[in-house]
C-alpha cells in the first residue's frame, strides 16, 4: 500500500503506518468473516479493502477498540453485497458460489488459508448458508463463529436482540440438519475418498454403493443457477460410473480444509470435488467442473503426475 507522508488533517506518515499495521492484523480475522459471509473469495478480498477505506475516511483516535469495529464495519459491506445479489440478482464475476479453497494434501493447509478453514467451513456448510436470508446469515456467522453478542448484531439488521437470536436459531437448525459437520479424521477421510475413486477406476458400482451414505447428494455447481442435483447412493453411484473414464486422472486435494480432488485433462484441471464424509461414508460430494472457470481456481502444487 502507498500512503501519503502527510494527510489532510495533519496525520504523519508514522502515524498512518501505525493503523495499516493494526489493520493487517486484523485482516486474517476480517478475510474469515467476509468469506463466511460470501462464500466468494474475490468479493471478500474486496470487502476486506472496503473496510480498509473506510477506515481511511475515519477519525481513528474516536475508536475505542478496532477489532470489534472493523468486524462491525465488514459485517455491513457483506450484509449490503448478500442484499444486492437478493434484490438484482448479482452474481460475483470469475467466481463460483460457493468458491472452493484448495490446498495440497502432502503440503498441508496454506497459511493464508488457515484463518480462512478454521472451524470447519467445509463446501457443505457454504451451500447451506447461501440458502439462508442475508439477516440469518449475518446472525449465525457472527455470533456461532465470532462470537459476536445479539444485541451488537442487532443493530446491523435493524432488529432486537431476541429476533436477532431467533434469526441464528432457525439458521443454526438448517445447518444442523443439511450440513452435518464432517468427520474429524483426515486420515478416515481420505480413506473414502480414495475407495470411492478406486472403485470408480474399476467400475465397481457394489464398492462405490458401499462408501457412500444411503442419503448422498451430489451437487455440480454451475456459475449461473443452482446446482445440478443427484441424490441417493444408488444415483451417485451410477453418476461416477458414468464418469469413470476421467478416475484415472484425479489426483488428492484438500478442498475447503476436507479430503477432496483435482481432475485434469491432459496438464489442465478441469474439476475440483469436495466431499464431507461422515463416519466411514460420503454424505455430499460437491463438484465444480464450469469449463471456464476452474482453470481460474487457485491450485497450487497439484499436477497430473502426482502421485494418487
Amino acid at each position: 500500500m502507498g500512503y501519503d507522508p502527510r494527510t489532510p488533517d495533519g496525520v504523519t506518515a508514522m502515524d498512518d503506518l501505525e493503523l495499516a499495521n493494526r489493520f493487517e492484523r486484523q485482516r486474517p480475522q476480517l478475510s474469515a468473516v467476509a468469506y463466511r459471509m460470501l462464500g466468494s473469495l474475490t468479493e471478500a478480498d474486496d470487502a476486506v479493502q472496503e473496510s480498509w477505506l473506510r477506515l481511511q475516511r475515519t477519525d481513528a483516535e474516536q475508536i475505542d477498540n478496532l477489532e470489534p469495529w472493523l468486524t462491525t464495519v465488514i459485517a455491513r459491506i457483506c450484509l449490503n453485497i448478500l442484499r444486492s445479489r437478493r434484490t438484482r440478482g448479482e452474481q460475483p464475476l470469475n467466481s463460483f458460489l460457493p468458491e472452493p479453497i484448495i490446498d495440497n494434501p502432502v503440503a498441508g493447509t496454506d497459511p493464508e488459508h488457515e484463518a480462512l478453514l478454521a472451524d470447519a467451513v467445509g463446501i457443505a456448510l457454504q451451500v447451506v448458508l447461501d440458502t439462508l436470508s442475508p439477516a440469518e446469515r449475518l446472525a449465525f456467522v457472527l455470533h456461532d463463529m465470532f462470537a459476536v453478542p445479539f444485541d451488537e448484531i442487532a443493530a446491523m439488521v435493524d432488529r432486537s436482540p431476541q429476533a436477532t437470536r431467533q434469526l441464528a436459531s432457525r439458521a443454526r437448525r438448517r445447518v444442523r440438519d443439511a450440513a452435518p459437520p464432517p468427520d474429524p479424521d483426515m486420515t478416515r477421510q481420505r480413506a473414502v475418498v480414495n475407495a470411492y475413486f478406486a472403485a470408480a477406476r474399476e467400475g465397481d458400482l457394489e464398492a462405490l454403493v458401499a462408501v457412500l451414505d444411503p442419503n448422498v447428494v451430489l451437487r455440480a455447481h454451475r456459475r449461473d443457477g443452482d446446482p445440478l442435483e443427484l441424490h441417493g447412493a444408488t444415483q451417485v453411484a451410477q453418476g461416477a460410473m458414468n464418469a469413470r473414464r476421467f478416475a484415472p486422472y484425479v489426483r488428492p486435494a484438500l478442498v475447503n480444509g476436507a479430503a477432496g480432488a483435482v481432475a485434469f485433462d491432459g496438464e489442465q484441471p478441469f474439476a475440483v470435488l469436495a466431499f464431507t464424509v461422515v463416519g466411514d461414508r460420503a454424505l455430499a460430494i460437491d463438484v465444480f467442473n464450469d469449463p471456464e472457470l476452474v482453470p481460474k481456481l487457485d491450485i497450487h502444487g497439484i499436477t497430473p503426475s502426482a502421485a494418487r
